[in-house]
């Protein structure tokens, strides 16, 4: 089934930010069309601080980490630990955002309002999560939103060692069975250290956005339209 389309947003999200300002706008709201339109011109919301009371932020980060899908470095290691897990799609999302938004995590930045925003988006269609599990037991995974050939994702968790890796490499399986995988684009937002190990890198905000100007022309792959 076709993800629906909410109401538009009554906010202009057209922005010109200056190069290498990752910040660019702060306030508007977390409706499902914002947050669509947001991501369609490149932007993602996130409190600007920390804390419930963060004002509501929209970034597009210069760099921008992505992950080119035929690009994904997998461990000999890795490789021998994914039998050991399960993969899922849908199954638990607001179990799966729960996990990613631990307080006692590093950097926790998922509010309940950013919560309840993105359960809003799975109930629509937009928003997914992968899941690994293990003797039936939800051990990580990760969610974001499918939009055509764009998977943006949001954050990820684990609960078992390489859990939230092998979910990364289940989505990225799941998006090159869709076809045209040079095209479609995984949004990691920032390249971390942890995450340049698996293959992301940086590109510039403008390669950016010719790219997931091409990625949204895609159809969404099977396991999420």
């Amino acid at each position: 089934m076709s993800p629906a389309e909410p109401a538009p947003s009554s906010w202009d999200l057209d922005v010109d930010p200056e190069p290498g300002e990752d910040l660019v706008g702060v306030g508007a709201d977390l409706e499902p069309g914002t947050v669509l339109a947001a991501y369609r011109r490149g932007l993602f919301p996130m409190g600007v601080g920390s804390g419930g009371r963060a004002p509501l932020g929209w970034w597009s980060p210069d760099p921008r980490g992505v992950l080119v899908l035929d690009e994904l470095r997998l461990s000999r290691s890795l490789r021998r630990a994914l039998p050991r897990f399960e993969l899922r799609v849908d199954t638990a999302f607001a179990d799966v955002v729960r996990g990613c938004a631990d307080p006692h995590r590093d950097g926790a930045w998922i509010t309940p309002a950013v919560a309840v925003a993105y359960q809003r988006l799975y109930d629509l269609g937009w928003a997914h999560s992968v899941e690994a599990w293990q003797d039936g037991e939800l051990v990580g995974g990760l969610y974001g939103l499918a939009i055509g050939g764009l998977f943006a994702g949001e954050s990820m968790f684990h609960r078992t060692r390489d859990a939230s890796k092998v979910a990364l490499a289940g989505l990225v399986d799941l998006l090159r069975a869709a076809g045209d995988s040079g095209d479609r684009l995984l949004d990691v937002q920032w390249r971390t250290e942890h995450l340049a190990t698996l293959g992301v890198r940086e590109v510039s905000r403008a390669e950016y956005l010719r790219r997931l100007e091409a990625a949204l022309e895609l159809p969404l792959p099977v396991p999420f339209g």
